[in-house]
């Protein structure tokens, strides 16, 4: 990762101390390394500008790998707050952005598996407050938001792993090495899981009414 050269001192970046003297942050730029020592010292500053930094991509792939969800600020905010806990252990602090995927993939692969042993509480849902947290955007119509239903509706009938490794792979979009980093297993065992997942998804998702042109228009997937 490249990183930017610190500008001069009259143009770092400042935040106001607790006598009201400016005291200069010492991350600049791409630099994690100083997020990374901020972090492990407990600067307030520090862990601010990480959860603003990287809160969008966990929550893009958390959403990825669970679906639209109610709970999805509780997941987030335990990724988060294991991962300060636990920087300590960050070997590299050049990693820390994989790092912190493969804690938000473990949180997410533990609540899918938690859901399943508890699944017959989905009984007592309310539909109308869980329709809150579907895919609303701009980007999809009602078609759309029906396919993404559809999709999470076959993935919820997959085993976590092959869930974990698929979603990863073919809806959050990552390299094969990618995925296996993020699942902490070896790259055989990343691609023996989509290999699975693949047919497994494609299996039951023919099957869905809402999936069948979906399936039989679009592409199939690439590089499995």
């Amino acid at each position: 990762m490249a990183m930017k050269l610190a500008p001069p001192a009259s143009s770092r970046p400042a935040r106001a101390g607790s006598s009201g003297e400016v005291v200069r942050l010492p991350f600049v730029g791409e630099n994690t390394a100083s997020l990374v020592a901020g972090l492990r010292a407990g600067d307030p500053a520090m862990k601010a500008l990480f959860f603003t930094r990287y809160a969008p991509a966990v929550e893009r792939l958390v959403t990825h790998l669970i679906g639209p969800d109610r709970e999805l600020a509780d997941i987030l905010q335990e990724v988060f707050v294991q991962a300060l806990s636990s920087v300590g252990s960050l070997r590299d602090p050049t990693a820390l952005k994989p790092w912190l995927l493969r804690i938000a993939t473990h949180i997410a692969r533990r609540t899918l598996r938690n859901r399943t042993r508890r699944g017959w509480l989905r009984f007592f849902v309310d539909a109308e407050e869980e329709a809150r947290f579907e895919p609303a955007t701009e980007e999809l119509d009602a078609e759309g938001r029906e396919t993404v239903r559809a999709v999470y509706t076959v993935l919820g009938r997959m085993p976590a792993d092959e869930r974990i490794a698929f979603a990863l792979r073919y809806i959050d979009g990552m390299e094969l090495t990618e995925v296996a980093e993020a699942c902490a297993v070896s790259l055989a065992t990343a691609k023996r899981r989509i290999r699975r997942a693949d047919e497994r998804f494609l299996g039951i998702a023919g099957r869905h009414p809402a999936l069948e042109k979906w399936l039989r228009e679009g592409a199939r997937w690439q590089d499995r």
